[in-house]
């Protein structure tokens, strides 16, 4: 078709160590075939998928990711409750386009591929770059343009959907006004805030009430299991470890290589995993005996290997390659103390600290909801409501002025909740609703809790509202929009009489 170039820049290293990364990708964790079958992920449509072919997608939803279409696979993630259903999403999707007669004709198809993200250059459709990518970071797998091409069909396909649907959908404009004035007036807001500190110290724990609560939990009291394990691990050297872009990633991809070789030899009936190491002339590390929470010291680089240890077990003791920074660990379990109940004595430090955080929220909720009783009777009775705070001995915060809708956040590529603390979006949606004056019920935030008094509420400008409310109806009818493609999704996949493979 085209002239292949060889080019390697940084952005081609990126999709490529994207693309280098087996089966797991984004979305789907590797199956668990003792429970599915070695030869089969799900029936659908009448029709088994295998495991292969769901290994086929997830490969594909990963280059969608490379590719920059990034709201096409956040639109499939976002009508999925699970990961595996990710996969059947592409499926159903593929479904219902052909049914309705879908069939994107390939000037369509050329020209969104021309301005997917990766593609682009200073004056947009960079061939050089197309050419890059199609060499050297799809041949290397296996994979063509033609790939790039059904993916660009899945998504013209969805968003014609997404047209047919959205045909159903309107923002009156009493919705849209009273959606607007709330999310951009400026709110001043007192927080009244309590602290467990303050009141675990009043606590006390008698041995009857441990004794009470053993008796009660005993089946959960339990100690931690353990596990042991020995391991190789193939890893960059101190110099490989100093390179970046092309060399670092063809250096992790030859350890990939070898990693996947002792993966299969693993897979031999009767494997013995010191051969298979001696084969590979790999060192055997041995870990003491480790739990979840404080794993062994040799494990504590990365928390993927502390999973992967308590993922094993007698019938399956030998671990997938498990790609860290610097390269892979694969592990072999050689021993397991279970779990066992705990005698009372045992348990009583974790008995004491679960009663004395229970009775400290307990306590702190009943005050502070006490205290929300009495400002909301000041107010009904249009008293003033610092005499009842000051009674309470607490001290309000006046925190300063915001709105619902975080400008900086939206021009953040809307990572709000990054940019914005957890307290301030628990108080912006506790008062989200309120009126001035209203008080919101008690609210736990962490280990401790407040309560927020909505002291104003500040219009936004008519000269600042224009171009701001016309931009937020589009939002949200296309919010609107794709709710309903994802309960549409949904729906579509329930009628396809989905059923995922059990044992």
């Amino acid at each position: 078709m085209m002239k292949l170039l060889r080019k390697h820049r940084d952005w081609l290293m990126i999709v490529i160590a994207i693309l280098a990364i087996p089966f797991v990708f984004y979305f789907v964790q590797r199956p668990d075939y003792g429970a599915i079958g070695r030869d089969h992920f799900a029936r659908i449509y009448d029709r088994n998928v295998s495991v292969l072919e769901a290994q086929q997608l997830a490969r594909l939803l990963s280059l969608a990711q490379a590719l920059g279409m990034s709201d096409f696979v956040r639109t499939l993630m976002s009508a999925a409750r699970t990961q595996d259903d990710v996969i059947i999403n592409l499926l159903v999707l593929r479904h219902e386009a052909d049914r309705l007669g879908l069939r994107p004709n390939a000037s369509e198809i050329a020209d969104v591929v021309r301005k997917l993200p990766t593609f682009q250059g200073e004056s947009g459709f960079d061939i050089n770059k197309f050419n890059d990518f199609v060499q050297n970071a799809l041949a290397p797998l296996g994979l063509t343009e033609d790939h790039i091409e059904q993916l660009v069909r899945d998504q013209i396909s969805l968003n014609e959907i997404q047209k047919l649907l959205a045909a159903g959908v309107s923002l009156p404009k009493s919705e849209l006004d009273e959606n607007f004035q709330r999310g951009y007036d400026k709110l001043y807001v007192n927080v009244i805030r309590f602290h467990s500190g303050d009141f675990d110290k009043d606590v006390k724990i008698s041995d009857e009430d441990v004794q009470k609560y053993y008796d009660a939990h005993k089946a959960e009291l339990k100690s931690d299991e353990k596990r042991k394990v020995e391991f190789v691990q193939l890893t960059l050297n101190e110099e490989q470890k100093k390179l970046v872009g092309k060399e670092r990633i063809e250096a992790l991809q030859k350890l990939a290589d070898r990693a996947t070789d002792v993966t299969q030899a693993l897979l031999e009936k009767d494997a013995d995993f010191k051969q298979a190491a001696a084969k590979f002339q790999l060192p055997v590390h041995e870990t003491g005996e480790f739990t979840a929470a404080e794993l062994d010291p040799q494990l504590k680089g990365d928390p993927q290997l502390g999973a992967a240890a308590f993922k094993l077990s007698a019938q399956e003791p030998h671990s997938d390659a498990v790609q860290v920074a610097d390269g892979f660990f694969i592990l072999h379990l050689i021993g397991k103390t279970e779990a066992r109940p705990l005698t009372l004595e045992e348990a009583k430090p974790k008995i004491v600290d679960a009663l004395k955080k229970t009775r400290t929220r307990e306590l702190m909720s009943t005050k502070g909801t006490e205290l929300v009783q009495q400002l909301r009777e000041a107010k009904k009775s249009s008293q003033s409501l610092d005499p009842v705070i000051a009674k309470a001995g607490v001290k309000p915060e006046k925190l300063p002025a915001f709105s619902l809708i975080d400008e900086e956040a939206e021009k953040s590529d809307g990572n709000e909740q990054k940019k914005q603390s957890p307290e301030l979006l628990t108080i912006k949606e506790a008062v989200a609703l309120l009126n001035t004056g209203d008080v919101t019920d008690f609210v736990p935030s962490g280990t401790d809790g407040l309560i927020a008094i909505l002291e104003k509420r500040e219009p936004l400008g008519e000269a600042s509202s224009g171009e701001k409310k016309a931009a937020f109806e589009k939002r949200i009818l296309e919010n609107k929009e794709r709710i309903v493609l994802i309960e549409w999704l949904r729906d579509r996949q329930q009628a396809a009489g989905l059923e995922f493979k059990k044992g």
